[in-house]
């Protein structure tokens, strides 16, 4: 039996039975199925055959003359040809056949295939499908040929059965490396996909400008069928889109080869004949693989709403612009008219041409009440007012609003009380007669609002941490556009952050009064009837806080008199706490008669178990009859004492820890006190300012208290007109003279 060249993996066809060749394996309709080993063979590698002796994918070595240019199809896959006589006899072996299997012609003419090319084990059913193309059928499909260096190389096959001049059966036998095969499939199918089903617009014109493919979204942007474009010239079939221009690109492409990217061209099309579109369309000259130009290549995407957003995104940019500002703006104190005022002058002119703020009234007392009335009003508090100097109308429309610190009670019906009511933004894009009664105080207002020419009006809730604090309110006058849901957008964000600062001051404000009472409440008014001493103080809170200062008066046996200035660190309601209890503990061990240091000593124990709290304070006790006066520190500046003369300095007194730091030795310094003489003892408030060292602050004290006796009184003042300018820390100060 003749030992035939056939494959294990085909797909057959009877010449009369099926229509046409049946196409090779990897087209999609070929078979694929088990080798005689076993191994299925078809476009994937079989499993135990070595692979080709160059990369998977690669296409196959080329042989031949290296200054060849490549071709077409052809030259790339290396169609390898060669004819099989009866008796599978090699009677013609082309050169491509040379390069892919590596025998020379002279090696493999009058060789048997199946012996030359075939691995033992295939040889019977390679047999089997010789006979049976030999007898007519086609067979193609992809089969590991042994190659003349011994490697196995699988290659795509097709045979045909066809006769010899003498009438004599013989087969042509047309092969190409698999893999190379495999690649240009997968090369074809996924440039055909690309252009198919791309979203851009995308069209080939020869180098006649004629069209020679566009795409289906081409078409839809054209609104012309490819069938009725290719082969026409491109100015034939679309004149509305500038056709010289585009054919000026085109010949400027082919010519020089340097594409042109992102041209914008603007006209009409079938697709939308009533309206412009603008396009951006890039070129760039497609060569093939003799660097020959094919064509040029054309993508275009629709850009019109792109175009037409851009005054929607300069509008974006200044509405971030707009918020940029107010997170510099707004919130930069905790005082409730400037965040008013800051909400209102970042609203205009970007946002409004006129904008007021109005806060519930209780918001100002810290307090936040129900805010409507048994009869559905609500009273706000005009804080800030704002409007665009851009037109006379928006200045006209201020003078409608309610004056600044003006309270002003508003009915269910006005679009204000509906706006914090409901806790959401009311929109009123068009404003005539009847709305502007629902905007405006009065029917007065109405018509100033109306005479300025507002149009459209926009209320805005303050809200922070589930609370209504009042509202914005935003009008148009000048401004051509309504409001729309970008300004709805921009609105809610600028009141959004004022609320927060709005809620912070509010809650900053109510804790400050809370804690200023507790102290006051805590401080003790100055006994006048101490023997021998004239007595005299003041507290001042800080601006921005309270804090845990305090004095106070410990009338003691003998005609002695306690004193003592403390400080605790820390602010707000836990520092005034604090100090309370310290004054308290205080006041018990005075009671008990105990040396200034044994008393410190005590109150530095209880300090320490009050938790992490530290406190400086001077405790003095003062013997008017004796002339003299014992001083101890804990942590304090020094005590002033004024003598008769006038002259002032400070008293130098043994050094000590701060109460509660704990461990601390206190000593007691006995100093002269004569008749006249006076003790000034204050907290470092009096003299600390973060722009100079306290030393500044200590002379400016010695200097204001010295010279001619004057009231303790006077004194009081004139120190408190010199160093607390700036109550950026609360201070307090005790003083005490020995009069005669």
């Amino acid at each position: 039996m003749p030992r035939a060249a056939a494959a294990p993996d085909s797909a057959v066809s009877r010449t009369g039975g099926t229509p046409g060749p049946v196409p090779p394996a990897g087209e999609g309709t070929s078979a694929t199925g088990p080798s005689p080993d076993g191994n299925p063979v078809g476009p994937d590698h079989p499993p135990g055959v070595p692979r080709p002796d160059h990369p998977p994918g690669a296409a196959a070595p080329d042989r031949g003359n290296p200054d060849e240019a490549p071709g077409g199809l052809l030259d790339l896959l290396r169609v390898a040809a060669f004819v099989l006589d009866e008796r599978a006899r090699i009677v013609l072996w082309s050169p491509e056949a040379e390069r892919l299997f590596g025998y020379r012609a002279e090696e493999a003419v009058g060789a048997n295939a199946g012996e030359l090319l075939i691995l033992p084990a295939h040889l019977e059913r390679v047999t089997e499908w010789f006979l049976r193309v030999l007898g007519g059928e086609q067979w193609a499909g992809v089969f590991p040929i042994r190659c003349r260096d011994g490697s196995i190389r699988r290659a795509e096959f097709r045979h045909i059965s066809m006769r010899a001049p003498d009438g004599r059966r013989q087969i042509l036998g047309l092969a190409a490396d698999a893999e190379t095969v495999r690649e240009l499939e997968t090369t074809l199918a996924l440039s055909d996909s690309l252009v198919e089903q791309s979203p851009i617009g995308l069209a080939l014109f020869d180098e006649e400008m004629r069209w020679r493919r566009v795409n289906p979204a081409l078409e839809r942007i054209n609104g012309i069928p490819a069938e009725r474009l290719l082969g026409r010239r491109l100015d034939e079939m679309l004149p509305g889109i500038d056709p010289g221009r585009v054919a000026s690109s085109v010949r400027r492409v082919l010519s020089d080869g340097r594409p042109v990217v992102d041209q914008t061209i603007v006209g009409r099309t079938p697709a939308d004949p009533d309206r412009d579109h603008v396009w951006s369309v890039s070129y760039y000259r497609v060569m093939d693989r003799g660097n020959r130009p094919l064509g040029v290549a054309a993508s275009a995407i629709d850009v019109t709403e792109r175009h037409r957003a851009g005054d929607e995104v300069a509008e974006a940019r200044e509405r971030l612009a707009v918020i940029a500002e107010a997170g510099d703006r707004i919130g930069s104190s905790l005082d409730l008219p400037r965040i008013a005022r800051e909400l209102a002058d970042v609203s205009v002119p970007r946002l409004a041409d006129l904008a007021t703020v109005d806060l519930l009234d209780d918001v100002l007392t810290g307090d936040l009440a129900e805010p409507v009335r048994a009869d559905g009003s609500i009273r706000f508090r005009a804080l800030a007012v704002a409007f665009a100097d851009r037109g006379a109308g928006s200045a006209a429309a201020a003078r409608a609003t309610d004056r600044v610190g003006d309270l002003a009670e508003y009915g269910p019906t006005r679009v204000i009380t509906r706006c914090v009511t409901l806790g959401r933004t009311i929109v009123l894009p068009r404003v005539g007669e009847k709305e502007l009664r629902r905007i405006a105080r009065d029917a007065d207002a109405a018509r100033l609002l109306a005479e300025a020419g507002a149009h459209s009006y926009l209320a805005v809730p303050l809200i922070a941490r589930g609370h209504v604090l009042g509202a914005l309110g935003l009008c148009r006058t000048d401004h051509p556009r309504p409001f729309g849901p970008a300004d709805v957008s921009l609105a809610g964000e600028l009141a959004a952050r004022a609320a927060i600062s709005v809620d912070n001051a509010r809650l900053y404000h109510r804790e400050r009064r809370t804690a200023l009472t507790l102290q006051r409440s805590l401080l003790p008014p100055v006994p006048t009837d101490r023997p021998g001493l004239d007595l005299a103080a003041r507290y001042l809170p800080a601006v921005s806080e309270a804090g845990g200062d305090w004095y106070d008066v410990l009338p003691q046996d003998d005609g002695r008199t306690g004193l003592i200035v403390g400080d605790v660190m820390g602010k707000g309601v836990h520092a005034a706490a604090i100090m309370g209890q310290l004054r308290s503990t205080t006041r018990a061990l005075a009671r008990l008669s105990l040396p200034p240091a044994e008393l410190l000593e005590h109150l530095d124990a209880t300090t320490t178990g009050l938790g992490e709290s530290i406190a400086t304070c001077v405790h003095v006790v003062c013997n008017p009859a004796g002339g003299w006066c014992e001083v101890t520190s804990a942590g304090h500046p020094p005590p002033v004492m004024v003598d008769p003369d006038g002259r002032a300095h400070l008293l130098e007194v043994p050094p000590a820890r701060p109460l509660g730091v704990g461990g601390a030795v206190f000593s007691p310094r006995r100093v002269p006190m004569p008749p006249g003489a006076t003790l000034i003892l204050y907290t470092d408030g009096l003299v600390e300012d973060r722009r100079d060292d306290i030393d500044v602050g200590l002379r400016t004290l010695l200097n204001v208290v010295s010279g001619p006796s004057r009231s303790l009184e006077a004194m009081c003042d004139a120190v408190l007109e010199a160093l607390h300018r700036d109550p950026r820390d609360d201070v307090a100060l005790l003083l005490a003279r020995n009069h005669p």
